[in-house]
């Protein structure tokens, strides 16, 4: 027996960093779902859902850095598990372990939660939705699909119309080169760590920190000057261009970035939402190429809204075979929250259905009947089904926010005609029974 006394449980909130919404909110923070999932399935992306529970050593192979710090670990028995923190490296183990079944290049999109023990503070949360896509290739991924991924980016931000935002741009081996050529190549993946902190701790913090790993305060003016490179994106690629520098690493990114920054001419993304920053590096170890952070013009304290970018070696812990990846992640929970505080959700609407029925007659038969015939025709519907006096029936109708409710009652049922009332302006139409679906559709279609 789980309890054994009635003994009343005084704390019933939920965990810090564990977000409930209600179910007004919830309502939004699904339709945002559904139209992430919506437009990832529009550019051909299919369905994925791995366990929430992996063995540790299989994330702990990719977590790196503070994300090792984060990871719920899980003892049952002799048993070494832990709860993913991302969704990409669940990925990454996926498709090496089934690499004979799968279609390549590989095309996936989930969204499902994922947990961090990173202390919970406003918009940072220890449970979490991400909304991620993944394009996984086999032996080679072609740069236009880290093209296509940035289209992606600018298609679902446009369609869940949070207000202008901009996608900043780079490809990480630009960085790593330079790192190389002033012989800072053993440090280079915390270097990256310290400057994606940059926008959160702020520029004499980030010195300060190379300081501690014993780097010259020459090259970490360079460093800086190189970061700080700006203007159009034409200008920051000459600017690239025209650096002394050797490496063929440096070489190698500054051809790809360039080569992404033309193909995404072929997606007609408007050029004022995308701009190269070299200070956009990823602080994950498992970004090799081009990297993608996301952030509202509005709302810029919200930080990076979506971010992502290409992996060469992400399932090299689980396979030999070569099979590189591009790949965004939107944090929806956090973003969500974000929004709320802001006061940028309306969550005015308390109902999903599009409908209530109220019945004023003991005669149940017709309204229930009416209501499932609605259902038929796909329009959404809910009957109120309490023995309720009439005013409380439709102080319901207001608390859930209905705009429309369909009386029944027994004159209603004796002549075959209805009543719908809109409840914003008060106004009522009798309608007989075989027009209720086609009116019912035709409010929905002009609200819509």
């Amino acid at each position: 027996m789980l309890f054994s006394n009635n003994k009343k449980i005084k704390n019933i909130k939920s965990l810090p960093g564990f977000l409930e919404l209600n179910p007004a909110d919830q309502m939004v923070f699904n339709d945002y779902k559904k139209k992430i999932a919506e437009t990832y399935e529009k550019y051909g992306f299919i369905p994925l859902d791995n366990a929430t529970v992996e063995r540790s050593e299989i994330l702990f192979a990719k977590a790196g850095g503070d994300t090792e710090k984060e990871i719920y670990r899980i003892k049952k028995g002799d048993n070494d598990l832990a709860l993913r923190f991302d969704l990409t490296v669940p990925l990454a183990r996926y498709v090496a372990a089934n690499y004979n079944e799968i279609t390549f290049p590989f095309r996936r999109y989930q969204i499902e939660k994922v947990f961090r023990g990173e202390r919970p503070q406003k918009g940072r949360f220890r449970e979490f939705y991400q909304c991620d896509i993944d394009i996984v290739g086999e032996g080679f991924l072609d740069l236009k699909n880290d093209a296509e991924v940035a289209s992606i980016i600018y298609s679902i931000f446009s369609k869940l119309n949070i207000g202008p935002f901009i996608i900043k741009i780079n490809n990480r081996k630009i960085l790593t080169g330079f790192l190389e050529s002033l012989d800072l190549e053993k440090e280079s993946e915390d270097i990256l760590r310290i400057i994606d902190k940059l926008e959160k701790i702020g520029k004499e913090k980030v010195k300060t920190t190379l300081k501690d790993l014993k780097i010259s305060d020459e090259k970490i003016s360079k460093i800086f000057d190189l970061i700080n490179i700006g203007g159009s994106n034409k200008e920051i690629l000459s600017k690239l261009s025209e650096q002394d520098m050797d490496n063929s690493k440096f070489e190698e990114g500054l051809y790809e970035l360039k080569k992404v920054i033309d193909f995404l001419a072929l997606f007609n993304i408007p050029s004022d939402y995308y701009k190269i920053d070299l200070q956009t590096v990823r602080g994950l170890d498992y970004y090799t190429g081009t990297v993608y952070e996301t952030f509202s013009l509005d709302y810029p304290e919200f930080g990076s809204i979506c971010s992502g970018g290409r992996y060469e070696n992400l399932t090299e812990s689980y396979t030999d075979k070569k099979l590189p990846g591009v790949g965004v992640s939107i944090g929806l929970t956090r973003l969500f929250s974000q929004l709320k505080s802001a006061g940028a959700i309306d969550s005015s609407v308390k109902s999903v259905a599009d409908l209530l029925v109220i019945p004023i007659t003991e005669n149940m038969e017709v309204p229930v009947r009416i209501a499932n015939d609605l259902r038929r025709q796909d329009i959404k519907t809910e009957i109120f089904l309490e023995d309720k006096p009439i005013k409380k029936k439709f102080n319901y109708a207001d608390k859930k926010g209905y705009e429309y409710v369909l009386i029944i009652g027994d004159d209603e049922i004796s002549k075959g005609e209805y009543t719908i009332k809109n409840m914003k302006n008060g106004e009522q139409k009798s309608v007989p029974e075989k027009e209720i679906v086609g009116l019912i559709k035709s409010l929905r279609y002009k609200k819509s």
